[in-house]
This record gives C-alpha cells, structure tokens and sequence, in this order.
C-alpha cells in the first residue's frame, strides 16, 4: 500500500514537473523570436531603410559591385589618373545615378549610411591593420614630428577652419535657416566644422608614396593620418560633451585636461589589450593545427579592444592602432607561422574590404535626393559653402605644416630625419584630402532623428561635406600621382605584382640600426660616451636603446616576441635567449 502511494505521489510530481517544463520551453521559444526579431530589425537598420523583405535582394546587389570595384580597380591599378579610392568613387556614382533613374527620382542609394554602421564595423579594421602593418622603427624615430602634425597641428587647422566658418557659415545660411537653428547650437557650428574638416584622408597618396624609397616621408604621412583622425574624433566628441558658449580659463583647462587625458588612457587601454593578448597566447599554447584559435583570439581581442574604448567614452582610433602595434610585436611572434600569414592577410584583406565600401557608398550618397531637396532653390549656396570651406582646410594645413617642420629640422640632429622642402609640400598635399571620416562626422552632427527630421541647414552642410570629399578624393587624388613624380622623379611606383613582405612586420619595436645586427649589438649601436651626452647629442637614438634593453629584460621574457619565440615545421620551441 505504502508503495502505491509512494509511485502515485512520484507520477503526480513527475507530471507537474512535466507541465512546468513544457510551459517554459513554450516561454523560451517565445523570447527567442522576439530577440531574433529585434536583432534583425537592427541589423537591418544600420544598413537599409527599406522593407525587410528587400535588404537580402539589396546587399547581394552591393556585394556584387565591391567584386566588380576590386576587378576594376586591379585592371586599372596601372593607370597614371586612376586609383582605388577614385574608383570605388567612379562606380558608387555610376550606381547611384542608375537606381536614381530606375526608381523615378525617389532614391540614389540601396542602403542608407548610419554613423554608428561606420564607427562600429568599418572603421577598427582600417585603424588596426594600419598600426599592425606599420614599419615601427620610422614610426617611432620619427615619433615626435609625427605627434607634432597629427596632434598640434590638427588642433591649428581646427582653430583656423571653426574660427573663420562660424563667420561664414553665418552669411551662407538663410534668415530662415538661421531661425531654425537654435543659438547655443548656431555658437557651436562653427567649431563642429572645424573638428569636420580636420579629418584627413591621405590614402591617395599612401597609395602612390614608394615606402622603400622615401621612408622617411612615408611615415610621416601615414603615422600623421592615423594621429589626425584620433585627434578629429576627439575633438568632435570633446566639442558635443563641453558647453563652450561661455569660454573662460577654467573651461579652456578642463577641455584642454580631458582632452590630453583621453589621449593618454586610449593609448594605456590599447596597449593593455594587446599586451593581455601576447600573454594569452604566449602562456596558454593551442598546440600544432591551432591557426582557427590563435587567428580569431587576435581578431576578437582587437575588436575587443575599440568596444572597450567607447564603452569608457576614450578614443576607439588611438586605442585599436596601439593595440595592433603592440600585437605586431609581441602576440605575433608567439603563433605558429601559419598563424602569422593567415592574421597578416586577413587584417589587410578586412581593412581593403572597408575602405572600398566607404568609397563606394559616398560616391552613391552624393546623388541622395533628400538632402538635395532641401536645397535646391539654393544650390549656389552649396556649392559656395563648399569652396569656402576647401579654401579654409589649405589655408588651415598649410600654417602648421611649414611651421612645424622647420622646428622639427631644427631640433633634428640626423640630417637624414629632415624634412625637406619638397617633403613638406608633399605632407601638406596628402592632408588636403578629405575622407570617411568627415562624412561620417558630419552625419553624426546634422542629421535628425526620427522624432527631430533633417532641417535645410543640416541637410546644406551635409551636401557641402560630400562636395567636398568628392572634389578633394577625385581632384586632388588625380594629380596627386603627377606631383609626386614632379617633386620625386627618381622614386618609382610600387609594384604590386611583387608579393608583400611581412619585413615590416617582423621589424622590432623601436629598432635603431639598419640590420638586424643593430637590434642586439648594443656595444656597437652607440658610441661610447656618458649617458647624458648621448641623451643631448642623440635623444631619440638614445631613448630607443635604453627601450631595447628594457624590452630584452623584461617584456619579451614575458610576452613573447621576435627572438623569444621559434617554429619549426609548424610547432613551437622557446628560445629564451
């Protein structure tokens, strides 16, 4: 009897548990569409404004056309005129033109550009390709001159551009225009151009420069670019946080201290992030045939690594650049060779895919019949604004670049690490370009929301900053490769046909010396004199001979890197040499 009621009591329990279980996986499957729903009417949204039905039909379309901007673009990489960038901007206006007649004049673009799709997917694996594939021993020779151009002097073109366009902008704008924009705002529009178009786009002439032949130049244009965007952004997020209508010496403080410590954390958190990346992979070992782990850690990781920056509101761009340079010479000695090539061509290959579809996407967004709409009954104005605007950014680059480099040329012992005139004419021609980075701010600036939709003021100086982009990338990009076989008719263009190196890559960190020999010589790669006669004759040599020491004892002990770490046929042996 005592069983029965026992088996009874079981069967009852069983079947609530069973009822209970059946109600949650009810519950569960619920969420799980609604999550799905929501993830994909996001996923949607930062790329298209049309049905979800037709985002499918739309990026296979845009898919379609980066294959055919990378055909093309190998085809003509020969040409005397053309480059990727003015390619990629050739056929998003080609494109833009073709849906803009087959949709009657409603639309120019099948997918609609959101700041956060820009800020969040394309532009980390530009930034961290460009600090992982940089040659380290120019960077940092030349570090000081380079901080100098990207950091003082796009804080000199920001003041020159906001100054005189707060004047401008107020004469272009309408009575009416003027009345839309409220007074703390219209205060601010100046000083949100200059953040703008401080933002340079030196890829044409990275593109043509022969890194071999004229290194010296080659870093500075390409350390300048990276330096300039952070600074752009900084500045632009600095200017939207800071209420700087009622300027004073107190607030002047504040905002110069946020500023500086904004550079000073992002650079620490991309540093820690990759230095906690060398660590994983040095100490955690996957074993032989581990590329799939070792190459998604150091992805993941470096995307990790610019979410954290905007999570903590720092500099996504300063932190994932010194997260690559600290992965290239540290975590990237530690995987197997497999690894190595597979993360060399897959951060470039990202980076390749990102800037074309940039390219391409201004170009399609420069026919957008919204925007032009607002200011059709004054196109005059656009364009005005536009050249006013172009005449600032020369101006603007042209009072620090000269200045800054005869200081530079006078504090620069080596003669090699001068700047000539020629170099400092092709430094100011390669920031005169302006890119992504401008379209993206200004979309971020002047576009409304859904409850607040664009005014015809906003929408006028978006028009002026895709004009701008435009003329600069195709004007300037199309001379660019005639001035610098003007100004350099030795130097050669690069020959792509040649396979990349990973030389620059394998480069130690702050390297002095031409060879491998000047890495570990330290007897030889100094002369024998006191420690500050070398630091006053030499600083920068000297500085980079006590960093090897210090890098030899103690960091790549620990995180690994070139000489610490060796393969062969595919598995790892520590050298600890």
């Amino acid at each position: 009897m005592r069983l029965i009621c026992t088996t009874a009591v079981l069967f009852i329990r069983y079947d609530q548990l069973r009822r209970n279980f059946s109600q949650f996986q009810k519950y569960w499957t619920t969420c799980n569409m609604i999550i799905n729903e929501n993830s994909m009417e996001a996923s949607v949204g930062l790329l298209t404004s049309e049905p979800e039905s037709n985002y499918v039909h739309h990026i296979a379309l845009f898919t379609a056309l980066l294959c055919a901007c990378i055909v093309i673009g190998h085809l003509l990489e020969e040409s005397r005129w053309m480059n990727e960038s003015i390619t990629a901007l050739a056929i998003g206006l080609g494109t833009g033109c073709v849906i803009l007649l087959t949709s009657g004049g409603k639309s120019s673009h099948i997918l609609e550009f959101k700041q956060e799709f820009f800020f969040i997917y394309l532009l980390p694996p530009i930034i961290f390709n460009a600090g992982f594939q940089v040659k380290k021993k120019h960077f940092f020779e030349n570090f000081t001159t380079i901080t100098s151009f990207g950091a003082i002097g796009t804080l000199i073109s920001f003041s020159i551009i906001s100054f005189d366009s707060n004047i401008v902008s107020v004469q272009l704008l309408d009575e009416d225009m003027i009345n839309e924009l409220a007074e703390v705002y219209l205060e601010n529009l100046g000083r949100a151009l200059g953040a703008i178009f401080s933002a340079t786009d030196s890829v044409c002439t990275l593109q043509v420069l022969n890194q071999e032949e004229t290194p010296l130049l080659y870093s500075l244009v390409f350390g300048e670019g990276v330096v300039n965007d952070a600074t752009s952004v900084v500045l632009f997020n600095a200017i939207t946080k800071f209420d700087l209508s009622d300027m004073n010496s107190l607030i002047a403080l504040k905002f110069a201290g946020k500023f500086f410590s904004l550079f000073v954390l992002s650079t620490l958190l991309g540093i820690l992030v990759g230095l906690l990346c060398s660590y994983i992979i040095r100490t955690l070992y996957f074993g032989r045939n581990s590329t799939d782990r070792e190459v998604s850690l150091m992805i993941l990781m470096a995307y990790l690594s610019y979410v954290l920056a905007e999570v903590f509101g720092l500099s996504g761009i300063l932190t994932v650049f010194f997260c690559g340079i600290v992965m290239s010479h540290y975590a990237w000695h530690n995987v197997t060779i497999n690894s190595q090539v597979t993360t060399k061509h897959a951060f470039a290959t990202m980076s390749f895919i990102a800037e074309i579809f940039i390219f391409m996407y201004v170009g399609m967004d420069a026919l957008d019949v919204e925007k032009w709409n607002f200011v059709n009954g004054s196109p005059k104005k656009a364009f005005s604004a536009s050249a006013v605007l172009l005449g600032l950014i020369m101006v603007g680059r042209a009072c620090f670049v000269f200045p800054l480099s005869i200081i530079s040329n006078l504090t620069t012992k080596p003669t090699s690490n001068r700047i000539e005139f020629k170099q400092q004419v092709t430094v100011w021609w390669a920031g005169l370009m302006r890119g992504a980075v401008s379209v993206a701010l200004a979309y971020k600036k002047f576009t409304g929301s859904d409850e607040q939709p664009m005014q015809p003021a906003n929408a006028l100086l978006i028009t002026s900053t895709i004009i701008i982009v435009l003329f600069s990338t195709v004007v300037f990009g199309l001379l660019t490769k005639h001035i610098i076989n003007f100004l350099f008719p030795q130097s050669s263009h690069v020959d792509h046909t040649q396979p990349t190196s990973p030389k620059s890559i394998m480069m130690p960190l702050l390297r002095h010396g031409h060879d491998a020999e000047a890495e570990t010589g330290d007897n030889e790669s100094l002369p024998t004199t006191t420690n500050l006669q070398m630091l006053f004759s030499n600083p920068t040599n000297t500085i980079h001979h006590y960093w090897r020491k210090f890098d030899d004892a103690f960091m790549r002990p620990v995180f690994g890197g070139r000489g610490f770490i060796s393969y062969v046929t595919g598995t790892r042996e520590l050298a600890l040499t």
